[in-house]
């Protein structure tokens, strides 16, 4: 049989994030996350619940999320359930919890100070492939050479147009526009 585990949130830290170090020198951070569902009920009136999640991230993620977050943030984090169990020193008895262990993460909002107005900025991270931010300002790569195909062009793109003759009109003789068609 078949096991996944996968969970993709999105939510607001409720604390700053907590870097460490474990004796291998690789970074780990822990934060908290607050994930509303908001909801009707059966008469009508509508309802919040709120969850909070504790969520860890290794390595260069832990060190960018440090980094470029605190309390109250909005993020996207992506990864899988991780079930702890332990003692309770105080005589407690047996404790236990579900983490979020990050591998992906994306900021949402924008920057804290900015100048506000526009699209929400979004920044990413995916721990298989480092900074997707990165990746996507790095230089194109220049595509491969291929012989021109004979006859119609590949899929998937339109024929390349051709520039009208100099002198021609860029529309047909029965495309004519009055004042009336032209909208500013």
């Amino acid at each position: 049989m078949a096991n996944y585990n996968r969970i993709v949130l999105v939510g607001n830290l409720t604390r700053d994030p907590q870097l460490k170090y474990l004796p291998s020198q690789m970074a780990v951070v822990e934060f908290g996350m607050a994930v509303n569902h908001k909801f009707k009920t059966r008469d009508g009136q509508e309802r919040d619940e709120v969850l909070f999640i504790d969520c860890s991230c290794f390595g260069k993620g832990a060190e960018i999320i440090n980094t470029y977050c605190q309390k109250g943030k909005q993020l996207l984090v992506e990864g899988r359930l991780k079930y702890d169990t332990w003692e309770d020193k105080q005589g407690g008895g047996k404790r236990s919890k579900h983490t979020v262990v990050v591998d992906n993460f994306q900021f949402l909002g924008g920057r804290e100070g900015g100048g506000g107005g526009g699209a929400p900025q979004t920044s990413s991270y995916d721990d298989a492939g480092g900074d997707a931010a990165a990746q996507r300002s790095a230089p194109p790569r220049p595509a491969q050479q291929r012989p021109p195909q004979q006859g119609r062009p590949p899929q998937g793109r339109p024929a390349p147009q051709q520039p009208p003759p100099q002198g021609e009109a860029p529309y047909g003789e029965e495309q004519q526009f009055s004042e009336d068609d032209i909208p500013f």
